[in-house]
C-alpha cells in the first residue's frame, strides 16, 4: 500500500471533521515498546526533550487546524507551561509505562471533545486521522531529529527502526491509521509535504515569542539582575532552539535566519554531541525525564547500554 501524498490526503479528508477510531479494545493487542527499542533509548532523553520541544510544538501548531484547536480549547495563552505538561506527560506514559494501552486510550479520549470551526467555515476534529497522525508525526520527528542532531548521527537503518516503532506507538491510541505512511521513505516525503503547508498563526507565533523577544523576566527578579542572566539564555534560544526549526516554520513564526546563524547552530550542535560520552555516564535520573527514568529503572535495563544476550547488560 502506498500512502497518498499528504497534501492530497489532508485536503480530501480533514474537512470530514469527525473522529475515526478503531474501537475501544483492539489497540490493546499492540505490544508495548520496551527497553530494546530506540524510542525508549531516545524519546525521554533530556537532550531530545529540552532541545527538541520548540521544533515539536512549532511544527505541530503551524498546521492551521491544529492551531485553531489549540486556540479554541487550550489555555496556552494563560498557562503555557501547564498546558505543555498536561500534554507531554500522558504521551510519555504511552512509551514509558507499565500500562501504555490505558494511557494511549486516555490520550485519545482526551481529544474526543476537541472540535470546532475554522475561519473559512470548514470544521475540524482532533480525532480526524489526518490531524491526529500529524500530531504523532511531530513526535516521531522529534526523536529522529533530536537524537541525530544532539546525541549522535543516526544511520538510515536506525531512522527506519524508529519510524517502524512509531507505527506501533501510534496503534496504542486506537485511532485510524489511514493517513500513516507505510515506509520511512514515505514518511520523509509526507513530512516535506506537510512542511509546505506551514502558515503563520497567533498560536505558533506566541509559542516562539520568547525566541524573538527574549525570555520574559520572572517577577521576583529585579531587572538589573535579570539582564546578565538572560543574555546567555537568549543567545542560546536564538541560536540552538531557533536553529532546530525547519525553514518553513522559521518563516511562519517570524524568525530571520542567515548563513552565519546556521553555522553557529551547527557548531553548537557539534559541541553538544561531543559531550555525549559524559552525558551517557550520568545516572538515569539525571539523563532522562523523571517519568521515563522511573520506568527505565523498573525495567532493570539502561537503554543506553547494549543488552548482553543471555545475561544482564
Amino acid at each position: 500500500m502506498t500512502c497518498p501524498r499528504a497534501s492530497s490526503a489532508f485536503d480530501d479528508f480533514t474537512g470530514e471533521a469527525r473522529a475515526l477510531t478503531v474501537g475501544d479494545d483492539s489497540h490493546r493487542a499492540t505490544p508495548p515498546l520496551g527497553p530494546d527499542s530506540l524510542i525508549w533509548r531516545y524519546y525521554g532523553d533530556l537532550r531530545v526533550q529540552l532541545l527538541g520541544f520548540q521544533r515539536l510544538a512549532s511544527t505541530e501548531n503551524s498546521i492551521a487546524q491544529l492551531a485553531q484547536a489549540v486556540d479554541d480549547h487550550s489555555v496556552i495563552f494563560g498557562d503555557f507551561v501547564g498546558r505543555a505538561r498536561r500534554t507531554a506527560i500522558p504521551v510519555l506514559h504511552t512509551v514509558y509505562s507499565s500500562d501504555p494501552h490505558t494511557w494511549g486510550q486516555k490520550v485519545r479520549d482526551f481529544h474526543r471533545p476537541i472540535k470546532g470551526q475554522m475561519p473559512d467555515g470548514s470544521r475540524y476534529h482532533a480525532l480526524n486521522p489526518e490531524l491526529f497522525y500529524w500530531a504523532h508525526a511531530t513526535f516521531i520527528d522529534q526523536v529522529i531529529y533530536g537524537a541525530d542532531t544532539f546525541i549522535r548521527p543516526l544511520s538510515y537503518a536506525e531512522k527506519q527502526q524508529i519510524f517502524e516503532e512509531g507505527k506501533a506507538w501510534y496503534r496504542l491510541y486506537g485511532v485510524s491509521a489511514r493517513n500513516q505512511p507505510e515506509t520511512y521513505d514515505e514518511f520523509v516525503e509526507y513530512w516535506d509535504d506537510m512542511l509546505d503547508r506551514m502558515a503563520p498563526n497567533r498560536v505558533v507565533r506566541y509559542g516562539a515569542g520568547y525566541i524573538r523577544k527574549g525570555v520574559p523576566r520572572p517577577g521576583p527578579i529585579p531587572a538589573w539582575l535579570w539582564w546578565p542572566i538572560a543574555t546567555p539564555i537568549n543567545a542560546f534560544t536564538r541560536t540552538v532552539l531557533a536553529g532546530t526549526l525547519p525553514a518553513q516554520v522559521k518563516t511562519a513564526v517570524g524568525i530571520e535566519w542567515s548563513a552565519s546563524r546556521e553555522r553557529r547552530f551547527l557548531r553548537a550542535a557539534r559541541v553538544i554531541r561531543a559531550l555525549a560520552p559524559i552525558f551517557d555516564r550520568l545516572p538515569i535520573g539525571l539523563a532522562y525525564l523523571p517519568w521515563a527514568a522511573k520506568e527505565i529503572k523498573r525495567s532493570g535495563h539502561d537503554p543506553r547500554r547494549p543488552r548482553v544476550i543471555g545475561g544482564a547488560a
